[in-house]
């Protein structure tokens, strides 16, 4: 080798390429087949000059894995763990290490999507149905949903289902013994809702005063054990609905609040064995009487059957509500938080009902020894009755008590005169008589337990045999393996679901996720502990505005959804602060994503539909038209760009001028930003604000439907209207609405993961992911093209990152349809694209920047070969209701036994263009979501029906 080649040795692969599936020659096979010369030719022509940005990204070049991992490790390292007994609704916890290896860290969990193809969705959609049996028995209410974002917004869901189904007028009272961060959200929420929320003191009884709805604590935020069944009998005697907020560790002690005569209740699932993580992603959970199962909001999981009988798994009635109702929707939730509802499950299906009561028992237990010792010492105990947690009343001295115990090692909770104290399953004796030192006092021997006699939980729960079948670490990795097997995963193969982009998570990205220094921080920690998350925060925050071209950002949001209420928020916060109250109208393209519908309703917007064109595109001639109706009340617009149809429209500077001079924002929805990162800048071209997902565009694994962050950028002028928190003034600026989140960073665990990102791959590495993107795109445009028709392009008949192939001509001439071929790609070995989305009757196809060619290629290989299957259909070859696409997708049983079929059991299972390799055996054929909704069952079924 010569000295020349050395030095070309020694140069470093760059993590740009790995990231990016197709090689230099493959790109370059690629271009020939769309037509272009390089990369900037074909991305010059499909994005409008118009927009186009001239100069690169503003960000530090890209380092190697090495090196970031070096600099995360650095940030850590400003970070201080200590012993956290603040509570207010975030508890250390103990993952168990079968749990953190093989749901956490383990891609076959955490890069699955949304179960929306429940065939291939079996293994999550039972721990889902796991996660509600624990919530139902629990809680005591016998419907339970998939998870919720947080506490939070759980309450806030709770309020508008309240209203909902109260059919009353009135006001939402809510107790002064909630976590103040739970009330500071249901505020923001209730505000432009027109919603009057009244705080008060409950036990001392409802106000004199309409209302439709009650929100109480319980064990209350300074851990009183109320009884508030009378409350609750009274406030069902007025016509109001009662939602309890509740934790579910101390419900296995505890009368549950189905017991008591609630008719919802909610809470965070976080304590069973998910890290803290400076606030988040952690489940929530919502449960309800079964008269409210249709109005429940949020994910719900049922049981229904596949076409041999089977028992099988579905997302069932609200499955994307809010995409269908739009505007009427009941939530505009959209993510989940799947990955981290599993992990909870499994701490419950691990521990079971007996090991989840020693470990409640012994948090009681530490939680009376420090309250003897208080005593003893002659504190003043708020209350005699407590779960978890001590308040004790030290007039003029309580800031000197945390002190004390911040220099033991331990944070404390500081309120007023009072000092809070919660104990956890880590709680140590050693760490209970550090406290008692900060006062004064030394350990006493706690004489019985503090829980009210009457509320002494008798009820079983955690009778199904899951929950007791898997007490061995043996035992749990067979069960988690087994229903790993029955997913699809991006570690299987390619999911091509169009706005969804399901891209590379790379390891090193995750790595950090799981480090204590950035997992075990308390969200209300002192800020001086939490000193390297807040540098990452800000970096990322800076790093996200020099891609979108805005002045600010916050990352609070913890999905999408809230991402755009956080955006309209501050539209409309701005409106107000002019004078323009009257300015409530949102347009809205009739392409639009159903998230943006409803997000605009809950801002407290009216939601006038803009029609699209022939082509896909916003008709500009009626958009002129409505923002002349509404030129007065005009608030906003909501676009998607590129459109949700996947194309550049080449108007968009025209739309946000238009808007901008009948005195309107633009919002441009960030689903699509994997087409312009790099490439051009909302903030530039003429938005105002936008949402982002970071779980789309940087990185963020989709983790089975959740979690997610979903930014809001805004320009400057509505910087100040961005979110704040009471409990942490550096959140947010002080005009803004309020926290649209529990936590004041939202769900900041997982934000290490975008920065490892965007500091892998520099500038240069972005804006050549998205121009990979775009060609992926239009290669596979190109290859269906001649089997499909491309219902939408732009200029030069490109698309942008993603392409819509239409199958409704299909389907009218040989009766196969959508469902059919989206169910035949799983035969061979593939997740289906977005299913009649955003046009019924068609395929939206997103293969991102980390598919290599030889698997769009296969990708492209099967949907060739079933477009001959489904030629062969429409000559009559095959029979019309007896082919592999109608009675796909094929099972292993469902070939071994007798056959009666017209095709052959190879054409099956093993079809033509297929790669054998890559073959998936799904454990369910298809399953009948009909019978599902029309049998609603949404907990553990008995073995029985396994059986039958």
């Amino acid at each position: 080798m010569s000295k020349v080649d050395l030095a070309a040795a020694r140069t470093p692969v760059p993590f740009s390429a790995r990231h990016i599936g197709p090689a230099e020659d493959d790109i370059a096979k690629m271009l020939a087949v769309v037509g272009y010369g390089s990369l900037n030719e074909l991305t010059a022509t499909a994005v409008p000059e118009a927009i186009a940005a001239l100069e690169g990204l503003g960000l530090p070049a890209g380092l190697s894995e090495p090196e970031v991992l070096a600099e995360l490790r650095a940030l850590a390292d400003r970070n201080t763990v200590m012993v956290s007994m603040i509570g207010t609704g975030y508890y250390d916890t103990v993952t168990p290490a079968v749990i953190l290896r093989n749901v956490l860290e383990n891609p076959s969990w955490y890069t699955a999507y949304t179960p929306y193809q429940p065939e291939i969705s079996q293994g999550r959609l039972e721990a889902l149905i796991n996660f509600q049996t624990v919530v139902s028995d629990l809680t005591g209410l016998p419907v339970a949903n998939a998870s919720l974002l947080d506490e939070g917004t759980a309450a806030a869901e709770a309020m508008a289902l309240c209203h909902r189904m109260s059919k009353g007028g009135g006001v939402f009272v809510v107790d002064s013994g909630l976590h103040p961060q739970t009330t500071a959200v249901v505020r923001t929420r209730a505000l432009p809702l027109g919603i009057e929320v009244v705080e008060a003191d409950l036990t001392q009884g409802l106000p004199d005063a309409e209302l439709f709805g009650v929100l109480v604590q319980y064990p209350s935020t300074h851990g009183e054990v109320v009884d508030w069944t009378a409350l609750i009998s009274e406030a069902h005697g007025r016509g109001a609905v009662v939602a309890m907020a509740t934790d579910l560790l101390a419900l296995t002690l505890l009368t549950p609040p189905g017991e008591l005569g609630a008719d919802v209740a909610i809470g965070s699932s976080q304590r069973f064995g998910v890290p803290m993580g400076f606030g988040g992603p952690h489940a929530a959970f919502m449960s309800v009487r079964q008269d409210f199962a249709r109005s429940l909001p949020g994910r719900l999981v049922g049981v229904s059957v596949d076409a041999d009988g089977n028992l099988a798994y579905r997302l069932a009635l609200q499955t994307r509500e809010q995409h269908i109702r739009r505007e009427k929707a009941t939530s505009n939730i959209c993510t989940a938080q799947v990955l981290l509802a599993v992990m909870a499950s499994m701490y419950a299906v691990y521990h079971g009902p007996d090991g989840l009561t020693g470990i409640a028992a012994q948090v009681h237990h530490q939680a009376t020894q420090l309250a003897a010792g208080l005593r003893a010492a002659g504190v003043e105990l708020v209350s005699d009755t407590f779960f978890d947690t001590v308040a004790a009343r030290v007039p003029g001295r309580s800031a000197e008590v945390v002190e004390a115990a911040r220099v033991a090692g331990i944070n404390l909770r500081h309120d007023g005169d009072l000092v809070v104290v919660s104990c956890d399953e880590v709680t140590t004796d050693a760490h209970v008589a550090a406290v008692l030192a900060a006062f004064g006092a030394t350990p006493a021997v706690a004489d019985g337990y503090a829980l009210p006699e009457a509320l002494i939980r008798e009820s079983s729960f955690l009778t199904h045999p899951v929950f007791h079948a898997h007490r061995s670490e043996t035992q749990m990795l067979r069960y988690l393996r087994s229903l790993s097997d029955r997913d699809y995963a991006l570690d299987r193969g390619m999911i091509p679901l169009g706005s969804c982009t399901m891209k590379l998570n790379a390891t090193t990205e995750m790595e950090p996720v799981t480090w204590p220094e950035f997992g075990a921080i308390h969200p209300f920690a002192p800020i001086g502990q939490a000193q390297g998350h807040l540098a990452l925060i800000h970096q990322l925050e800076s790093w996200l505005a020099e891609v979108t071209g805005y002045a600010a950002v916050s990352l609070q949001p913890n999905a999408g959804s809230q991402g755009e209420l956080a955006g309209l928020l501050a539209i409309r916060g701005w409106h107000l602060a002019n004078g323009d109250q009257h300015r409530t109208v949102c347009l809205i393209p009739s392409s639009a994503h159903g998230t943006n519908a409803a997000s605009a309703v809950m801002a407290g917007m009216k939601v006038v539909v803009v029609a699209c064109d022939d082509d896909g595109n916003v008709d500009v001639p009626d958009l002129k038209a409505k923002i002349d109706k509404h030129r007065d009340s005009l608030a906003a617009i909501m676009i998607t760009y590129p459109s949700t149809h996947g194309v550049f429209e080449a108007t968009v500077t025209e739309i946000c001028g238009l808007v901008h001079a009948a005195g309107g924002q633009v919002y441009v929805d960030g689903a699509n930003l994997n087409a312009l990162v790099g490439l051009a800048k909302p903030g530039v071209f003429g938005a105002d604000v936008s949402h982002l997902n970071l779980h789309k565009t940087f990185c963020i694994p989709h983790g089975g439907g959740g979690p997610g962050v979903g930014p809001v950028a805004v320009g400057a002028h509505l910087a100040p209207y961005l979110p704040n928190h009471p409990m942490a003034p550096e959140a947010g600026p002080a005009t803004g609405p309020g926290p649209v989140s529990s936590a004041p960073w939202g769900s900041a665990g997982i934000l290490p993961i975008s920065w490892a990102y965007i500091r892998l791959m520099g500038g240069e590495g972005l804006t050549r992911a998205t121009q990979v993107a775009i060609l992926n795109a239009n290669y596979i445009a190109r290859r269906l093209g001649a089997h499909y028709p491309v219902l939408y392009t732009g200029r030069e008949g490109l698309v942008a990152h993603e392409c819509i192939v239409d199958l409704r001509g299909i389907t009218r001439d040989t009766g196969v349809t959508v469902d059919d071929v989206a169910k035949r790609l799983v035969d061979y070995g593939f997740h289906a694209p977005t299913m009649s989305f955003p046009v019924a009757g068609t395929l939206m196809i997103e293969p991102t920047e980390s598919e290599d060619l030889g698997e769009i290629d296969r990708f492209c290989d099967a949907l060739i070969a079933i477009r001959a299957e489904i030629d062969k259909v429409g000559s009559g070859e095959w029979d019309k209701v007896d082919n592999p696409l109608h009675h796909a997708p094929h099972t292993a049983s469902s070939i071994a036994g007798e056959w009666s079929h017209a095709y052959t059991r190879e054409e099956a299972v093993y079809p033509s263009g297929g790669d054998r390799r890559s073959k998936f055996w799904p454990v369910v054929r298809r399953i009948d979501q009909a019978y599902g909704d029309r049998n609603l069952v949404c907990s553990c079924p008995p073995l029985e029906a396994y059986e039958d």
